[in-house]
This record gives structure tokens, sequence and C-alpha cells, in this order.
């Protein structure tokens, strides 16, 4: 079935004269709706507004310049418009139908494989990059952990952190370097952007995409809480979706060396993240649910401690 012509109106709003029924997915960060909607009752499509004012265009240009080298592991673009005005600015997007994000081990694997894939692509033969994604890198978090250490302190007992690991983990930030190395890096592989759909893998919201390091990806995708999709990652867990993520690579590197600073990287990731999460907490004006929140800064709080035992010398 064709999309009709005036399917959007110059407003960048759907227009209902021609639509059988919509619902709402989810809101974005700048107020607007993602929605399903029906052009009869067997087919719908999804309509995606610009839902991040600072991500205008880029979507569309990775669909166009990056997705093209990649399987069919993403929903494909039906139509779109760019506008200098984000109002303005839509996507129309293949409709994969009801989705789970439930945390899931096998599709954590299957998801495990297609990074590793990515991730061992050579960089020169995609073609320019965007070099930067929505959050800061992880030299940024670096820094702003370093500048906030004596305010993070304080708030150890009531995180239930021990003192002494968190200083060591400051105290290997100032001698140590992470790899150099950068990959394709789907820039935002939290739980909520990937489903399996008849038994296939499927990605979603790839405007994020820029090269990066490594772990970022997999720091997302292992331990990144969200207050949408809750999930709990043990120990045995994450060295199994590592040491699958190296067995899938197709590069030779030190795999002790890359385990360890994936958990550096995850200690100082869940570090930053922990102050976000407080920060939304205490928010006059809450975008998720409290109790969703204290979730999340549950899991983000457990993530790190389990880091923590590695990376202070214990076996986990």
């Amino acid at each position: 079935m064709e999309l009709p012509s005036n399917i959007v109106l110059d407003s960048g709003s759907l227009n209902d004269a021609v639509i059988l029924k919509r619902e709402i997915l989810y809101k974005g960060m700048n107020g607007r709706f993602v929605e399903r909607f029906f052009l009869s009752s067997s087919k719908s499509f999804i309509f995606k507004p610009l839902t991040n004012n600072d991500q205008l265009g880029k979507e569309v240009w990775i669909h166009q310049h990056i997705l093209p080298h990649f399987p069919e592991i993403y929903p494909k673009i039906i139509s779109y418009k760019i506008s200098e005005q984000p109002e303005l600015n839509w996507m129309i997007v293949e409709d994969l139908g009801p989705l789970t994000h439930d945390f899931n081990v096998t599709s954590v694997l299957e998801v495990i494989k297609w990074v590793a894939w990515w991730h061992s692509l050579p960089i020169e033969s995609i073609g320019p990059v965007p070099a930067s994604g929505l959050k800061p890198q992880i030299g940024e978090i670096i820094a702003d952990i370093v500048n906030r250490k004596e305010e993070f302190l304080l708030e150890l007992p009531v995180l239930k952190l021990e003192r002494e690991a968190i200083e060591h983990i400051y105290s290997l930030l100032e001698g140590s370097n992470f790899s150099h190395r950068l990959v394709v890096s789907h820039g935002d592989l939290h739980l909520g952007n990937f489903s399996m759909v008849d038994g296939q893998l499927k990605i979603l919201d790839w405007e994020h995409t820029h090269l990066s390091s490594p772990y970022w990806d997999l720091y997302h995708l292992i331990d990144m809480s969200h207050p949408l999709f809750p999930k709990q990652v043990t120990s045995k867990l994450r060295k199994q979706f590592l040491e699958e993520y190296l067995a899938q690579l197709h590069l030779e590197l030190d795999s002790g060396s890359f385990i360890w600073e994936y958990y550096l990287f995850s200690a100082v990731f869940s570090i930053w993240m922990i102050s976000l999460i407080k920060k939304d907490i205490e928010a006059k004006e809450q975008r998720w649910p409290e109790e969703q929140l204290h979730r999340q800064l549950k899991e983000t709080v457990l993530s790190l401690q389990q880091c923590l035992v590695v990376l202070s010398g214990i076996k986990s």
C-alpha cells in the first residue's frame, strides 16, 4: 500500500483525514510523540517526528550513507522531510509490529554478534561517519567525574559503595588511557532499541551513530540502565557477553587488556550516570516516574559494584 501524498500536513503533523487510527508509542525529549498509524486494519506505519532537536537530519543521513553497508537488521525509512525548522522534520518508518524489550540473554547474544560485526568493519570502507553522538565523549565524562569527585564521595554511604574501591577507580584514571581505537558505534544501544521480530533481530534508532570506542556500544548494551526497560546483569553474564563479543570480533587484540579496560570504562560511565539519575530524581519536573528512576539508580549502582570487584583484583 502506497502512502497518500498528503499523509503529513504542512504543519509537520499526521493528517487524520486519511488515517484510520493512531496510537502513541512514546514521547521524545522535545515533547513530540512517536506514533503508530493505520491506513487500514492490517497496514500500519511508524510516524517519527524529530524528537531531539540536536539530531536534526542525522537519522536520515545515517540511513542513506551508513546503513546501506549493513544487513537488514533495521526498520527502513519509507518517507521523510528535513527542514531547518525542527517542528517540520519527520520520518515514516516501516512498522515491525508490537515490540518487546524484556531482558533476554539470547537476544543480547544476538546483538553482540552484530556489534562485533560492525565493530570489525574498516572505517575507511564506509566513508565519513559522524565524529560525535548525543552524549559527551568518554574523555569529557572522565573530566566531569574527576571535577565532581568530592561531591560523589559524599554520596557513598547512601549508595552503599566502599570509599576505598571508588578511590581506586580515580587512581586508575590518573595513569590509564583507554585504547584510542575507534569503531562505528550505534551510539544508543540500550535495551529499548532492539527487539526480536519473528525470530530475527531488529535494531532501532540509529540517529546517534558515530565513531567511538568499542566500549561505548558494549556499555550501553550490557550495563546501561534505563527507567523504562529494567534488567539485571550478573557478573557471570557480563563475563559471558564480553567473551562472546571477543569470539565474534574479526580483529586481533589482547583479550585480557580489553576486558579489563571495559570494566574501567563501565565503572567510569556508571559513576557519571549515577549523578545524572540523582539529578533526575531531584528535579521539580521529572521526565520519568520517581519509582522507575530509583530502580534505574539501583541497577546502575549494582553494575558499578560488580565492576569494582574485578578492578580491585578480586575474581568475580
